[in-house]
C-alpha cells in the first residue's frame, strides 16, 4: 500500500456510525476508496468475498453475526482490520493485548488519519494470528488468556499464565517467563499495567508488575519483598504497600 488507493468495506450494524465514517474517510482520508458498507458480519462476510478489499473497518458487536463471528469463516484473512467499537473496557483490552488497530466511537478523524498512517506496516498474514488470539480472548471468558509481545525481531504470541513478572527497562518492559526466559517488549510497563487483568496483575512497584500465580510469599518491610515461587525476590513500594496486601487478601 504506497500511493495507490485502498479498497476498503465498512461495516457495522449502526447506520449512522457507517455514514459518519464514510463521511470522515472521504473527507480526511483520500486514499481510500470505500467499495460497500454492510449491516451486520452476514452481508459483510458476502461483501469481502465479492469485492476481495485490502481493508475492513469492522463493529465487533452486531446482531446476526458479529465481527468475531465473521473473521471466523475466513480459512485465510488476506485483508487488513481496524475494529471500530463503543467502549467496552474488556474488548479494549483484548484489542489491546493482541496489538490490533482499533478506533473508539465517537471516531475522531485524528485518530482515523492514525490508523490509517500505520496500514503500510501491517501484514495480512501476522493480523489473522493476532485476531486468531483475540478470538480466543473474547470467547473463552472473561479473563484475556493470551498476549502479542511486539519485540525488535517481530511479534510473539503468549499465554499471561506463562508470565512470571514484568520490569521496566527505560521506555521498554522486560517480560520474565516462568521457564526463565527473557523477552524485551516495545511496550512501557504503563501499558502494560492498563491492559493486563488486574485479578492477575498487579503493580507492587515504579519497575514491576508481579503475576499473581507465582507468588509464594510476603516479605513484611518498609514496603515489604515478594518471593516469586522460582525464589526471586521483587520490591513492594511503601505506596503501593496496603494496596498490594489488600490485593492478595481478596
Amino acid at each position: 500500500m504506497s500511493n495507490s488507493l485502498i479498497s476498503a468495506i465498512l461495516i457495522d450494524d449502526e447506520e449512522h456510525c457507517l455514514k459518519t465514517l464514510s463521511w470522515n474517510l472521504n473527507e480526511f482520508c483520500p486514499e481510500i476508496k470505500i467499495l460497500g458498507t454492510a449491516n451486520n458480519g452476514k452481508e459483510g462476510l458476502n461483501l469481502i468475498n465479492q469485492l476481495n478489499p485490502d481493508l475492513v473497518f469492522l463493529d465487533i458487536e452486531m446482531p446476526v453475526m458479529n465481527g468475531l463471528e465473521m473473521l471466523a469463516k475466513f480459512d485465510k484473512i488476506n485483508f487488513k482490520v481496524i475494529f471500530t467499537t463503543a467502549y467496552n473496557e474488556y474488548a479494549i483490552k483484548a484489542i489491546k493485548l493482541n496489538a490490533i488497530d482499533y478506533l473508539l466511537k465517537p471516531i475522531d478523524k485524528d485518530d482515523l488519519r492514525t490508523a490509517i498512517s500505520k496500514l503500510s506496516a501491517i501484514n495480512s498474514e501476522l493480523t489473522s494470528r493476532k485476531i486468531q488470539n483475540l478470538k480466543y480472548n473474547m470467547s473463552v471468558s472473561t479473563d484475556l488468556q493470551r498476549i502479542t509481545v511486539g519485540t525488535f525481531e517481530g511479534v510473539q504470541f503468549f499465554d499471561l499464565k506463562e508470565i512470571t513478572f514484568l520490569e521496566a527497562d527505560s521506555n521498554y518492559t522486560m517480560l520474565h517467563f516462568f521457564d526463565g526466559t527473557k523477552i524485551l517488549s516495545s511496550r512501557t510497563l504503563k501499558e502494560y499495567e492498563e491492559i493486563l487483568p488486574q485479578e492477575s496483575f498487579f503493580r507492587c512497584h515504579h519497575s514491576f508488575i508481579v503475576n499473581f500465580r507465582y507468588i509464594k510469599k510476603y516479605i513484611k518491610g518498609e514496603g515489604g519483598e515478594i518471593e516469586l515461587s522460582n525464589g526471586l525476590k521483587i520490591a513492594v513500594s511503601r505506596r503501593k504497600k496496603q494496596e498490594f496486601i489488600d490485593w492478595i487478601s481478596m
